[in-house]
């Protein structure tokens, strides 16, 4: 018989602690999500070793496939650009485990937050919503729009 409690009580002890440690984990994962929302350069880092600050890039609509990982996996990222600045961004994600596909879904709603507004050579997008490998993908498509983009300037040629 007091085999038994003792076992109870271990199972209940386990339960409670497993429980305290996935709250834990997720209430640290809302509290990052909210600061990158609240906080504006939030996951976005400056970037202009390759890209002059005078850059200029047409107005548009651009779309690319971003690339990441060792299997490859990837995005589609499509980007409306004005007056060098990301006015809308939307991520597409193509990913079919069920666990990647869950972290490109919560990276394609959260990146918004951190990118419309600015520059695009600015944007360079660290971990954020719980995905640490989906931003490589997301910054390999943006550094393809800068490409698509890029207006020739034709006083230097």
């Amino acid at each position: 018989m007091i085999t038994l409690s003792k076992r109870v009580i271990v199972t209940m002890m386990t339960g409670i602690s497993i429980s305290i440690v996935m709250t834990s984990c997720q209430a640290k994962e809302d509290t990052a999500v909210e600061r990158s929302r609240s906080t504006s350069n939030a996951g976005v880092s400056n970037s202009r070793s390759t890209i002059s600050k005078d850059s200029v890039y047409a107005d548009g609509t651009y779309k690319a496939t971003g690339q990441y990982g060792s299997l490859p996996s990837s995005i589609t990222v499509t980007a409306t650009l004005v007056d060098n600045a990301i006015n809308e961004v939307k991520v597409t994600p193509h990913a079919t485990n069920p666990t990647s596909l869950d972290l490109q879904r919560r990276f394609a709603n959260a990146v918004p937050a951190v990118v419309v507004g600015k520059r695009i050579d600015e944007v360079k997008v660290g971990r954020l919503a719980g995905s640490s490998h989906t931003p490589d993908g997301f910054n390999d498509a943006i550094q393809q729009i800068k490409e698509q983009a890029r207006i020739e300037d034709s006083t230097s040629k």
